[in-house]
């Protein structure tokens, strides 16, 4: 956190973060050519932010491409904001929404566990329902087998295929929402799970990709809440209490 605030601190950094709400997957030339200054000073914050993880950098061919990560803020929120005020709280649930952006996004957390573990808490239908609300997920976890996340309360969210299994570092999926019938009506989107052990603890990317370009918000903007609940169980043992948790999770949570 003690990074997260430093790398906020600073207005270049801020209006960097701006650039990237306003259009995210930008190259270190596009954004250098926004502002007055050398391409090396602005690949300087870049790499702060980076360490903060407020940005995550991904190479696509030549270019590598800068996406803002507001899990790090959803997680200031969870810390220093929902338990003084659940007014507040309720209020900043949409702040995730306001800071991302369609197409494709990405997400970065570390979280202190082992990779075997990471990856049976992704897949195991018991403990996906403590960090998503109650919602759970059925597969076999073989390449081309279909999988199924479900509520009790509500009944299907999301179903598609399984692309990759490499347990326990990679999981690919086509994606396509179901929770009502507008969503349902988007067309199907991937998502991309990638673990990378450090140290004592895990790096997890989760990158969302192939949304249209009008692609309804509600199909990404729970990451953030999700990553932060799974974070939570790994390291805690305990669930999410927040406001915007209680209120996806409800009773079956």
């Amino acid at each position: 956190m003690e990074q997260v605030f430093k790398a906020l601190a600073d207005s270049t950094r801020r209006d960097l973060l701006d650039e990237l709400f306003q259009r995210d997957g930008q190259s270190l030339n596009a954004l250098a050519s926004r502002f007055a200054m050398t391409r090396v000073a602005v690949a300087k914050h870049l790499r702060l932010l980076e360490e903060a993880g407020l940005v995550v950098s991904h190479r696509r061919g030549r270019q590598r491409l800068h996406f803002l990560n507001p899990v790090p803020i959803r997680l200031v929120h969870d810390r220093w904001v929902s338990k003084y005020t659940e007014t507040w709280a309720a209020g900043l649930v949409d702040l995730k929404r306001q800071l991302e952006a369609p197409v494709e996004k990405m997400f970065e957390i570390f979280i202190r566990t082992t990779p075997q573990r990471l990856w049976q808490a992704i897949t195991d239908p018991d403990t996906r329902a403590r960090f998503q609300f109650g919602a759970r997920v059925e597969s076999d976890w073989t390449t081309g087998s279909p999988y199924r996340v479900s509520h009790e309360g509500v009944g299907g969210l999301i179903e598609g295929e399984n692309l990759e299994v490499d347990p326990p570092w990679r999981l690919v999926q086509s994606y396509h929402a179901i929770w009502d019938d507008d969503i349902a009506a988007q067309r199907t989107s991937r998502v991309t799970w990638q673990i990378e052990q450090v140290g004592d603890s895990c790096r997890l990317v989760v990158r969302h990709d192939q949304l249209p370009a009008d692609a309804d918000e509600h199909l990404y903007g729970g990451w953030p809440m999700i990553l932060s609940g799974l974070k939570t169980w790994l390291e805690t043992g305990t669930e999410l209490t927040t406001p915007g948790s209680l209120m996806y999770g409800g009773e079956s949570s």
